[in-house]
């Protein structure tokens, strides 16, 4: 489907019915939209590991505009800023009171952006494996230097400097690079997956726009019920700013999961969804002490309050 939206055209899927039969009436689901990373590759990887929350949430995926099935358009307009406004333009389309963000990677670097400018509209915000600012990409050129073999070394250079010249490189980026984002790579899988890629939009990221990225000062004013989750051995959003996001946005719970590399939703994925799972059903009321969950729900010692969704897209 697709959203005819300020000065683009937004392809988005949905996964899920807003409204369940309970008991002798219908019952709201929270609408979650699902951020990918990137950009410059589309939402497709995440359906397989993400369509088990179905059940507790109507799942909107998007494109990022010049991503995926998107409208592509001048280079220029590949910002951050575009596309946290696109997702709220996306919410006034679908005439959606409120919605829930599941920001994973840069998207969640989005969704820290979004949070920042329409907290009135979120319900619930989930940040996977990202980071509050742009020093994670000197982080994650340390790593690679110490942790990377040549040929890893030598494609990470192209995706820190905005230099990949075609599809086929950042196909070889993403194959060389497998089992630094994931402990247990299948390269067979990943070609599979036949994401689409384009090169300008992972480039004017990567080359110019995420320098100017940071939020952290801003954290700390964020109150909605949020869910960090964090990978111990992640390469390129390293663990540490996971925690720092928990610590500085107000009763944020933080999971981190030990045995994961970036791509979380795989290496764990059972426990990804029974913690994501939890969260949907059991948010914290903003405000309160941060505290871990664990793999089956949120701990106990946590408050919580429900909220009403709003209205929903239909299928």
């Amino acid at each position: 489907m697709y959203a005819n939206i300020r000065d683009t055209k937004i392809f988005f899927d949905v996964d899920g019915m807003g409204l369940v039969p309970d008991g002798a009436e219908n019952r709201e689901k929270p609408v979650l939209f699902v951020v990918p990373g990137g950009p410059g590759g589309d939402h497709s990887r995440l359906k397989p590991s993400l369509s088990a929350l179905s059940d507790k949430a109507q799942l909107v995926y998007l494109d990022h505009r010049g991503s995926g099935r998107s409208a592509r358009g001048p280079v220029e307009t590949y910002t951050m800023d575009n596309y946290v406004e696109d997702i709220e333009a996306l919410r006034q389309h679908l005439g959606l009171d409120r919605i829930g963000l599941l920001g994973i990677s840069y998207g969640g670097m989005v969704s820290l952006s979004y949070a920042t400018r329409y907290q009135q509209h979120l319900s619930h915000l989930i940040l996977a494996v990202t980071a509050p600012d742009h020093r994670f990409m000197e982080r994650a050129q340390e790593t690679v230097a110490e942790r990377g073999t040549p040929q890893q070394q030598a494609v990470a250079a192209r995706l820190f400097s905005g230099g990949f010249e075609n599809v086929e490189q950042m196909c070889e980026y993403f194959e060389t690079m497998g089992p630094m984002y994931s402990l247990h790579f299948d390269v067979a899988q990943e070609r599979s997956f036949k994401p689409i890629f384009t090169p300008e939009a992972i480039n004017a990221s990567y080359g110019s726009d995420l320098h100017k990225y940071d939020v952290t000062s801003q954290l700390s004013g964020i109150t909605v019920p949020t869910q960090v989750i964090g990978a111990r051995h992640d390469w390129i959003c390293a663990p540490e700013f996971s925690v720092e996001i928990a610590e500085r946005i107000p009763g944020a719970q933080l999971r981190m999961f030990e045995n994961s590399g970036h791509n979380v939703q795989d290496d764990e994925h059972d426990s990804f969804i029974d913690v994501v799972r939890g969260f949907l059903d059991y948010p914290p009321r903003s405000g309160v002490t941060n505290g871990r969950s664990s793999a089956h729900g949120p701990s106990k010692e946590m408050e919580y309050s429900s909220h009403s969704p709003g209205e929903r897209p239909t299928e």
